[in-house]
């Protein structure tokens, strides 16, 4: 069931859908596909929001999704797209047929990603699953009341959560599969994922998709 789902490094992830291809925050990609359909941003750290691959992956048909407040600083990496569209945390959306909804992702104890900013995570309606991409945050309240088929959450520590913390999230919600992302290269370790997937309980299924 996660067969066209890759993750290229930290949090840069493709969903092959019935609706296109999706992309979250491409960072390092590889070529210039310019096949994406959607382009969902969850904040706008360098890691997160590339507007270099942004470029690569976007075409005059790609519609591009980001928190309301980074609606100025998008610039030069909406001239490629056919619509830009500005979202808030905790809100249900449909653009063009794809539902969707968004998620908080904030830090509880540190100050890297803030509540007051207004990032986000995603939940993708597709392909009859609901597909969480977690963005950076820690594990607050709202991502323990998640319901969706397949997590994709950062483990990696120093601006997320670690591996048990995404765990305990994992262990909570009970998705049928779990993804670890946001580690092994700009922070954590790759042995980080193997430490997450010793903390979640079965039944979730844990599948590595990071190419280390």
């Amino acid at each position: 069931m996660t067969e066209n789902i890759e993750v290229f490094t930290q949090s840069s992830i493709r969903i092959q859908s019935e609706s296109g291809a999706l992309y979250f925050d491409p960072f390092r990609i590889k070529g210039a596909p310019h096949d994406a359909a959607y382009i969902f941003v969850t904040h706008d750290h360098y890691d997160h929001f590339s507007p270099e691959d942004i470029e690569k992956v976007s075409s005059e048909n790609t519609v591009l999704i980001v928190p309301e407040k980074m609606k100025g600083k998008v610039g030069g990496a909406a001239g490629r797209i056919q619509e830009l569209k500005t979202v808030k945390p905790g809100a249900f959306y449909e653009v063009n047929g794809l539902e969707f909804e968004t998620v908080p992702a904030y830090n509880v104890l540190k100050a890297f990603h803030p509540k007051s900013a207004g990032w986000v995570g995603y939940i993708l309606k597709t392909d009859g699953q609901r597909i969480y991409v977690a963005g950076d945050t820690d594990a607050v309240k709202e991502a323990k009341e998640i319901k969706c088929d397949i997590a994709l959450v950062p483990i990696g520590g120093t601006y997320t959560m670690d591996a048990k913390k995404a765990a305990e999230i994992i262990n909570e919600i009970r998705p049928e599969v779990a993804i670890p992302i946001h580690y092994g290269s700009i922070v954590g370790k790759p042995s980080d994922g193997e430490v997450f997937a010793q903390y979640v309980k079965n039944p979730v299924k844990v599948e590595f998709k990071i190419p280390f």
